[in-house]
Protein backbone atom coordinates (compact mmCIF):
# COMPACT_ATOMS: atom_id res chain seq x y z
CA UNK A 1 0.00 0.00 0.00
CA UNK A 2 1.02 3.90 -0.89
CA UNK A 3 -0.43 6.65 1.12
CA UNK A 4 -0.19 9.94 -0.74
CA UNK A 5 -0.80 13.46 0.83
CA UNK A 6 -0.87 16.14 -1.26
CA UNK A 7 -0.87 20.10 -0.39
CA UNK A 8 -0.34 23.45 -1.77
CA UNK A 9 -3.01 24.30 -3.90
CA UNK A 10 -4.96 27.48 -3.39
CA UNK A 11 -6.04 30.46 -5.10
CA UNK A 12 -4.07 32.57 -7.50
CA UNK A 13 -3.99 35.04 -9.86
CA UNK A 14 -3.33 34.28 -13.69
CA UNK A 15 0.54 34.60 -14.37
CA UNK A 16 1.62 33.40 -10.62
CA UNK A 17 2.87 30.40 -9.23
CA UNK A 18 2.69 27.11 -6.99
CA UNK A 19 3.85 24.73 -5.76
CA UNK A 20 2.21 21.21 -4.94
CA UNK A 21 3.63 18.66 -2.83
CA UNK A 22 2.79 14.92 -2.48
CA UNK A 23 4.05 13.12 0.51
CA UNK A 24 4.00 8.95 0.31
CA UNK A 25 4.34 6.54 2.65
CA UNK A 26 7.28 4.62 1.50
CA UNK A 27 10.59 5.47 -0.36
CA UNK A 28 9.30 7.54 -3.86
CA UNK A 29 12.70 6.11 -4.93
CA UNK A 30 10.80 2.94 -4.94
CA UNK A 31 7.67 3.51 -6.69
CA UNK A 32 7.91 2.88 -10.03
CA UNK A 33 6.38 6.24 -11.35
CA UNK A 34 4.68 9.35 -9.60
CA UNK A 35 2.50 11.08 -11.46
CA UNK A 36 0.28 14.34 -11.30
CA UNK A 37 -3.45 14.28 -12.74
CA UNK A 38 -5.66 17.32 -12.67
CA UNK A 39 -9.75 17.23 -12.99
CA UNK A 40 -11.32 20.32 -13.81
CA UNK A 41 -15.25 20.50 -13.76
CA UNK A 42 -16.92 18.43 -16.28
CA UNK A 43 -14.17 17.21 -17.91
CA UNK A 44 -11.94 13.89 -17.76
CA UNK A 45 -8.97 13.81 -15.44
CA UNK A 46 -6.06 13.90 -17.29
CA UNK A 47 -2.32 13.23 -16.82
CA UNK A 48 -0.42 16.33 -16.34
CA UNK A 49 3.24 15.34 -15.48
CA UNK A 50 5.03 12.24 -14.21
CA UNK A 51 8.55 11.23 -13.69
CA UNK A 52 10.03 7.42 -12.80
CA UNK A 53 11.91 6.21 -10.18
CA UNK A 54 14.71 6.80 -11.98
CA UNK A 55 13.55 10.45 -12.64
CA UNK A 56 12.83 11.06 -16.08
CA UNK A 57 9.84 13.57 -16.26
CA UNK A 58 7.00 13.43 -18.52
CA UNK A 59 4.85 16.59 -19.30
CA UNK A 60 1.25 17.26 -21.14
CA UNK A 61 2.19 19.53 -24.23
CA UNK A 62 -0.22 21.94 -22.32
CA UNK A 63 2.21 22.63 -19.31
CA UNK A 64 5.48 22.22 -20.84
CA UNK A 65 7.51 25.35 -20.06
CA UNK A 66 5.31 25.97 -17.41
CA UNK A 67 5.28 23.19 -15.01
CA UNK A 68 8.46 21.24 -13.50
CA UNK A 69 7.76 17.96 -11.46
CA UNK A 70 10.48 16.47 -9.20
CA UNK A 71 11.30 14.68 -6.45
CA UNK A 72 13.29 14.45 -3.62
CA UNK A 73 14.20 10.61 -2.36
CA UNK A 74 14.97 11.62 0.72
CA UNK A 75 11.56 13.30 1.72
CA UNK A 76 9.49 10.49 0.33
CA UNK A 77 8.09 13.63 -1.48
CA UNK A 78 7.52 14.58 -5.11
CA UNK A 79 6.45 17.96 -5.80
CA UNK A 80 5.24 20.24 -9.07
CA UNK A 81 6.20 23.46 -9.99
CA UNK A 82 3.69 25.14 -11.62
CA UNK A 83 4.52 28.80 -13.21
CA UNK A 84 2.62 30.90 -15.08
CA UNK A 85 -0.60 29.81 -14.06
CA UNK A 86 -3.50 30.15 -16.40
CA UNK A 87 -7.33 30.14 -15.62
CA UNK A 88 -7.63 26.82 -17.92
CA UNK A 89 -5.23 25.30 -14.98
CA UNK A 90 -7.90 25.44 -12.63
CA UNK A 91 -8.59 21.79 -11.48
CA UNK A 92 -8.26 19.83 -8.64
CA UNK A 93 -4.92 17.97 -8.65
CA UNK A 94 -4.34 14.35 -7.53
CA UNK A 95 -0.73 12.91 -7.22
CA UNK A 96 -0.50 9.29 -8.00
CA UNK A 97 1.88 6.83 -7.57
CA UNK A 98 2.27 2.96 -9.55
CA UNK A 99 4.03 0.49 -7.70
CA UNK A 100 3.99 -2.98 -7.98
CA UNK A 101 1.44 -2.74 -11.19
CA UNK A 102 -1.41 -1.17 -8.67
CA UNK A 103 -2.43 2.50 -8.57
CA UNK A 104 -2.51 4.77 -5.85
CA UNK A 105 -4.31 8.14 -4.90
CA UNK A 106 -4.11 10.96 -3.28
CA UNK A 107 -7.25 12.77 -1.53
CA UNK A 108 -6.69 16.02 -4.07
CA UNK A 109 -5.78 19.63 -3.80
CA UNK A 110 -8.18 22.41 -5.62
CA UNK A 111 -6.15 25.16 -7.83
CA UNK A 112 -8.14 27.70 -8.35
CA UNK A 113 -6.17 30.52 -10.87
CA UNK A 114 -8.41 33.50 -11.36
CA UNK A 115 -8.08 35.91 -14.54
Amino acid sequence: QVQLVESGGGLVQAGGSLRLSCVASRSVFSINAMNWYRQAPGKQRELVAGITSGGRATYVDSVKGRFTISKDNAKNTVYLQMNSLKPEDTAVYYCNAVWLGKEFWGQGTQVSVSS
